[in-house]
């Protein structure tokens, strides 16, 4: 899901610009803020007439922004996407002509030590996108029973192993609690096995982005902005999602299916080229979906 050079690349960036087709002096935000690439090739489209809304729930992504785009027309913000029509009133907006939405994890977070993203990381297992809100994963981990613990990396990471997993977690806690991603990824491994050798992936990945939506609350908040995008949206405005798992896609595909105020304008999810997944390998698994404001 990330590219392991720890430099951020937009995923689908000439898709985005093609489906959300920023004219100069609309008005576009970004709800995924992250390093700043699609806020950016938007930014010089809409040009000194136009205004990019940048928002991000990481305070380290926004800080970064104000120097990386600094002298373009972009307004940052320190939010998270389903806070889109509070953030538009601050700015005394009452609808933009376009959304970006680029789902989970960006590389520069998981270039980052401190925060636990990496498999590889020594630091704190944290997997907060804002670490000044709400419970690090090492505590969620070393405080859940071993039922809640499966049925969590289960339904957040559809990962088949989530029991044998769970009980591997609880037996080494009682030993010594868990404290970084290091650890917690060695122990996914150990924990399945031969299995682990079957995997394309590594074996700690879904377990890894179950926690992190659990920590974050991503789905939830996926599920509160797309009800609340519309009503952000001027009529014929365009909302672009890009999702990396199914949990994410399903909510989307479903929400442009079933709300009148959403016209889908992509029937199937548009997928990243071989050139790109080449280039940027976090793009492998990207699915983009776009609709219309009726």
């Amino acid at each position: 899901m990330s590219d392991p050079s720890g430099v951020h690349v937009p995923v689908m960036p000439d898709e985005i610009i093609r489906w959300i087709d920023p004219r100069p002096g609309a008005v576009i935000a970004d709800g995924t803020l992250g390093g700043g690439g699609h806020s950016r090739a938007l930014a010089e489209r809409v040009g000194c007439d136009g205004l990019v809304i940048g928002i991000d729930c990481d305070p380290a992504a926004v800080e970064a922004a104000e120097h990386n785009l600094a002298g373009l027309p972009v307004r940052l913000a320190q939010a998270n996407f389903c806070d889109l029509p509070e953030v538009l009133k601050q700015l005394e907006l009452s609808a933009v002509d376009g959304i970006v939405l680029d789902l989970g994890l960006s590389s520069d977070q998981l270039a980052d030590p401190g925060r636990g993203f990496s498999f590889a990381a020594d630091g704190p297992l944290d997997l907060r996108f804002d670490p000044t809100c709400g419970e690090p994963a090492w505590r969620l981990v070393n405080r859940l029973s071993a039922e809640r613990l499966a049925d969590l990396i289960y339904q957040y990471g559809e990962e088949r192993y989530s029991r044998r997993i769970a009980r591997a977690i609880v037996q080494q806690r009682r030993q010594k609690p868990i404290k970084t991603a290091r650890e917690l990824a060695e122990l996914v491994r150990r924990s399945m096995g031969r299995a682990s050798r079957t995997q394309r992936i590594d074996p700690a990945t879904r377990t890894f982005q179950a926690l992190r939506i659990a920590v974050n609350d991503e789905l939830k908040s996926l599920k509160i902005a797309l009800r609340r995008m519309p009503d952000c949206l001027r009529r014929g405005g365009r909302l672009a999602v890009i999702s990396f798992h199914s949990l994410e896609d399903r909510r989307v595909k479903e929400a442009f299916r079933d709300d009148w105020r959403y016209e889908v304008l992509t029937k199937k999810p548009i997928r990243p080229t071989p050139e790109e997944i080449e280039r940027n390998p976090r793009a492998r698994s990207a699915k983009l979906r776009v609709a219309s404001r009726a």
